[in-house]
């Protein structure tokens, strides 16, 4: 097994299919509860957890063992937790057992109210983050489902390695956690025994690639076939809603950008927004990245391919015409930004992500 404390060289995978928990050829197997040769998975149970994130992979690796059939080698699959008694979120009671030498160690997400008090949260799960760090630093591959990152990050497994969590929350991550490389548009990464995942979902993703690295591609296949799981996800960045993300800036920039959102259809020329603003173009750039961190131009960007995906969802327009309602006289152009923001052409992203509800627009 790669020990996290080796800090042996980082590896990452570009996609949720291969993400590797650090599990090596000859690494320690439990015999008996899953079979000769079982993958011993402990899933960390603490107070306010997703009962869901809790029971979500090892109920995934018990269709996978059912699939691999009672001679393949299965999965021992264990609640621990530190406490004698936890509830998870929405009141519901876990049997959980003290922490125990396991392969892998998966810790769920928790629940995030408006009102959360983060650093409250994270200071009451001071056990749950010790015994992260005391199975990290027995060899064991650790595994953080959505906003676990969080406590894997209060436990010192993120500094210097390569990390994801939940879109909603990246920003978030990386500014509490300066010494990780957070890639938010990656839904699983793996980095020396330490994998991250985004939301929620996303732990399905992990748990497949845990099953075609112990029990081989077809049972992985025929796995997330018979529960309906998509195994061929690669990014998270379709599913971002820039609406739910704080939005950043002061009164100047909310004003630059509030202009850009009105006329998305028209030109961007630097010189005439900087004239309605009243300010010059060195000033103006200077101000806006200031404030949001980036480009007027980027904000447009980002805006004129929100409203396109809007369009692609819940219209029958054709790509050539949604490129010109969003300021795109050449449909290539705009096919290559709407790529580089969502990972899909827009063809494609239309073909995943059509809404059944659509209503007629009134540009048709």
């Amino acid at each position: 097994m790669a020990e996290a404390v080796r800090r042996p060289e980082a590896r990452e995978d570009h996609g949720a299919r291969r993400a590797d928990v650090g599990l090596a050829p000859g690494a320690r197997r439990a015999d008996g509860g899953g079979g000769a040769g079982a993958l011993r998975v402990g899933v960390l149970a603490y107070p306010g957890c997703f009962a869901s994130e809790v029971f979500g992979v090892p109920d995934l690796l018990t269709m996978a063992a059912h699939v691999a059939g009672p001679d393949a080698p299965g999965y021992r699959v264990t609640v621990v937790s530190p406490r004698r008694r936890v509830v998870a979120s929405g009141g519901v009671s876990l049997d959980v057992r003290p922490p125990r030498e396991v392969d892998v160690l998966v810790v769920p997400g928790f629940e995030r109210g408006p009102g959360t008090d983060l650093d409250a949260l994270l200071a009451g799960l001071a056990p749950e983050t010790e015994a992260i760090r005391a199975q990290a630093a027995a060899g064991t591959a650790v595994v953080s489902l959505c906003v676990g990152a969080f406590l894997l990050a209060g436990a010192g497994l993120l500094d210097g390695r390569r990390a994801t969590t939940s879109w909603l929350y990246a920003d978030e991550l990386a500014g509490r956690c300066p010494a990780a490389d957070v890639r938010p548009e990656r839904l699983v990464v793996t980095d020396a025994g330490v994998t991250t995942t985004a939301a929620f979902s996303a732990m399905y993703d992990f748990a497949l690639d845990l099953i075609r690295r112990h029990s081989g591609d077809r049972v992985a296949r025929t796995t997330a076939r018979v529960a309906l799981v998509d195994d061929a996800r690669t990014s998270q960045t379709p599913y971002v809603d820039p609406r739910l993300l704080p939005r950043p800036g002061a009164g100047f920039s909310r004003l630059v950008m509030r202009r850009l959102d009105q006329n998305l259809a028209e030109r961007y020329d630097l010189g005439a927004l900087a004239e309605a603003c009243r300010v010059s173009t060195r000033t103006l750039l200077r101000r806006f990245a200031e404030e949001t961190g980036h480009s007027p131009l980027a904000h447009l960007q980002a805006s004129r391919v929100r409203r396109a995906r809007h369009l692609l969802e819940t219209t029958d327009r054709t790509v050539a015409s949604v490129a010109a309602a969003v300021g795109y006289q050449d449909p290539g152009t705009f096919a290559a930004l709407f790529a580089r923001h969502t990972g899909h052409r827009p063809s494609a992203y239309r073909a995943a992500f059509r809404r059944r509800d659509r209503i007629p627009d009134p540009g048709e």
